[in-house]
């Protein structure tokens, strides 16, 4: 056994760490909730700290990559992960996590750990280290073997893909979704072109329900893991003005039948109340455990 540690290389890397989360992901722990398509949305939004992308850890035996110490978007929020045969290496992660993904506040250095509640060992490990639980969220799951709940699209209203939108409405459809106030001027078009065009980004299951006036109402893109056969869903947004027609719901049962169609077996949601009166069960919580020192 030849392990090495290294920083992250955000142009050669991220392929094999892709690869990486898939090839040891584990429906029991969710690898702490660090998908592989969690980890490709995050690099390509405008908010991924690029700057600070070699400050996450890397360990690989002759070569292969057996863990990860990273952030999702922004350093001071942490996930560590490894192979399961490589978990006793959890502390030194943890150890490179303080060093690198820390944050500085008011002369106080602070990190959260992200993990769920189903791993008991690194919980301990947590704990021992003065770290504490301090937010939960549950984990959502819709499996494939139920049956859809069905909503009629409203008159007028339109089904259609990702593929040949207009970037500009799908832009102000998420803006002002996730209840922003008004459009600024410079809202960010190709910002939503770049997350759109990923890798592993699929325009034809992305779902977005055009209003009769021509103004995209609901948009949600979806992603497929065919390794592991399941869907993860990021982002869903309905326009205020648009709610309580059931579209989320149309839009959300046409990207998973989608994704069921490709060999998905069960597809990830949101933690809010929609989801589980769509059937949507929940299977675990999402953690932050925190120390500050």
């Amino acid at each position: 056994m030849n392990i090495t540690q290294r920083k992250y290389d955000i142009l050669s890397d991220f392929h094999s760490v892709y690869r990486f989360l898939e090839e040891t992901y584990d429906f029991n722990t969710l690898n702490s909730y660090l998908l592989p398509h969690y980890w490709e949305y995050a690099h390509y939004l405008q908010w991924f700290d690029y700057i600070r992308a070699h400050r996450m850890g890397l360990w690989e035996n002759d070569g292969n990559l057996v863990g990860i110490a990273a952030y999702e978007m922004n350093i001071g929020k942490a996930h560590l992960h490894t192979s399961p045969e490589y978990q006793h290496m959890l502390p030194e992660l943890l150890d490179w996590a303080e060093n690198e993904l820390s944050v500085i506040k008011d002369g106080k250095q602070s990190l959260g750990i992200w993990t769920t509640n189903k791993e008991i060992a690194k919980q301990k490990m947590l704990g021992e280290r003065g770290y504490q639980l301090v937010h939960n969220e549950p984990v959502k799951i819709f499996r494939y073997e139920n049956p859809f709940v069905e909503r009629q699209l409203p008159d007028g209203y339109s089904l259609i893909s990702g593929i040949g939108i207009d970037y500009a409405k799908l832009a102000e459809c998420f803006w002002r979704g996730f209840d922003h106030d008004e459009i600024p001027p410079d809202i960010n078009v190709d910002g939503n072109v770049k997350v759109w065009n990923a890798p592993h980004a699929d325009k034809s299951l992305m779902t977005i329900i055009v209003a009769p006036n021509g103004e995209y109402a609901c948009a949600l893109g979806m992603w497929v893991d065919y390794r592991n056969k399941y869907a993860y869903l990021e982002p869903l947004a309905t326009v205020p003005k648009y709610r309580r027609l059931g579209l989320a719901t149309i839009a959300l049962n046409e990207a998973m039948k989608k994704t069921k169609a490709l060999g998905a077996e069960y597809c990830f949601g949101g933690g809010r109340e929609f989801y589980t009166a769509i059937g949507f069960e929940h299977i675990c919580n999402r953690e932050i455990w925190e120390r500050v020192w």
